[in-house]
């Protein structure tokens, strides 16, 4: 990334022609930089305005005139990034667009790299790496989940969750750093009980965290469902049927998905990535054997299981143990082809199914889809969770925390001494600082913010 010092200019908007773009302009020379380049209708002067204030006039090159503009003035350290901003709404030509940057560029701006103006609100305190990564996540969400997880870091999520317990860890560390050097005298200055009791806090409150991945991660990428079940059991059926679409090939001709399809639909705002595999059966037929073993790995990843069931062809102590045998944490049963059967005696019959949910459905008349969509919806947001954890990056850094709390209770138990503690300590403290940021290094910037749009 380039000098805080130097002042960044770039395209705000999305790229191509729309009817209106915005240019972003930021640093210590902003606003001079911006009043060379912009004439007022009515005379003013930028450096003379009052920040948050919007003004009309046109961008200049020498005596030609550039555009008609709208200036957004917002002086720091009350700007997004903390420093000076103008932005320019100018009209949406490309070539409007790139004739500002270059102006800018020939005043003393130098281009923004992706992610910059993002970078500086941080460096400037002006939000957390938690809530910076944020919002790189709430430009790609694509459904209201997504967007809800977004919003709740950038609201400061997990560094509200963590912050008060770091500052405890950090004073229970001070003082065990302390009692080092007084250690002839052998004086302790952290009560070991309520430090104890404090780790038991954090372990509670990270374990929480961690266990809220798989969910957000799903909402943030998109639930994954597996489509199980026996060949011609009416698996690819139920995705078209989802879908709203011929997505796969139906065929009275067992085995012919022999890989796996996959759709998305969104259902309520949140996401759900359909996958249709294979059939579940041995087979001798090579190509269809690789289908089968890619679809118990798509199985075995998947959030939630849906498993397709044609009675003519499966009995229920079979599906138990088929659906037991595929280990998964969320199965649905689906008894498919309803309609050809006694909807009451079905019913009956899916009372023995051993600790399994069930629904009866028809891809063919749609029986039971607005229930199946319906428990999909409720199974992804019935959740206990304060905040959702999203990010892989966050994921690793507080399973790191977690191994340091728990190496710290376990010294605590065995009575080690604090130089020992102390060493675990400063271990979780890292992890919890390289998660919010107040620990960084510019390696991990430079990873976080290359992944951000230019001018964001």
């Amino acid at each position: 990334m380039q000098s805080e010092t130097t002042t960044i200019a770039a395209i705000a908007t999305a790229p191509g022609t729309g009817a209106i773009a915005v240019v972003r302009l930021s640093g210590t020379k902003a606003i001079p930089i911006a009043d060379r380049v912009f004439l007022s209708v009515h005379d003013k002067i930028l450096s003379k305005q009052k920040s948050h204030t919007i003004h009309l006039g046109h961008i200049v090159q020498g005596n030609q005139t550039l555009d008609e503009v709208l200036v957004s003035l917002f002086k720091g350290p009350n700007s997004y990034t903390g420093e000076d901003v103008v932005e320019f709404s100018c009209h949406g030509s490309t070539y409007i667009q790139q004739q500002i940057i270059q102006l800018l560029v020939d005043q003393g701006a130098q281009l923004a790299e992706p992610g910059e103006f993002t970078l500086r609100a941080f460096i400037n305190g002006k939000m957390d790496l938690t809530q910076a990564e944020a919002v790189a996540d709430l430009i790609a969400s694509e459904g209201e989940a997504a967007h809800r997880v977004a919003i709740q870091q950038l609201r400061g999520g997990i560094s509200n969750q963590l912050e008060q317990l770091r500052e405890q860890l950090v004073n229970f560390a001070s003082l065990v750093e302390l009692e080092l050097d007084f250690s002839e005298e052998d004086v302790d200055f952290a009560d070991r009980d309520a430090l104890d009791k404090l780790l038991h806090q954090a372990q509670d409150t990270i374990k929480s965290l961690i266990d809220s991945f798989n969910l957000g991660n799903a909402m943030k990428q998109g639930v994954p469902v597996a489509i199980a079940g026996k060949p011609n059991a009416g698996k690819s059926s139920l995705l078209n049927a989802l879908a709203k679409d011929e997505k796969a090939i139906v065929s009275e001709i067992a085995g012919t998905t022999r890989d796996s399809i996959e759709d998305t639909v969104t259902l309520d705002g949140i996401q759900f990535r359909f996958i249709d595999t294979a059939g579940l059966r041995e087979t001798e037929d090579t190509i269809e054997a690789i289908g089968v073993e890619k679809a118990r790995t798509k199985i075995s990843d998947a959030e939630i299981l849906l498993y397709v069931v044609d009675p003519s062809s499966m009995t229920i102590p079979e599906v138990n143990t088929e659906v037991k045998a595929l280990q998964h944490q969320n199965p649905l049963v689906l008894i498919n082809k309803s309609d050809l059967y006694d909807i009451d005696k079905l019913h009956n019959q899916t009372q023995k199914l051993e600790n399994l949910d069930s629904l009866l459905i028809s891809t063919e008349t749609g029986l039971g889809l607005d229930k199946l969509c319906k428990h999909l919806i409720q199974l992804v947001m019935h959740t206990n969770y304060d905040t959702i954890v999203s990010s892989s990056r966050h994921h690793n850094e507080l399973q790191q925390t977690l191994t340091a709390i728990l190496a710290v209770r376990e010294g605590l138990a065995n009575g080690l001494t604090g130089d020992l503690l102390a060493v675990d300590l400063r271990t979780a403290l890292h992890h919890l600082g390289m998660l919010t940021g107040s620990i960084s290094s510019d390696e991990l910037l430079g990873n976080i913010f290359a992944n951000f749009c230019i001018g964001k």
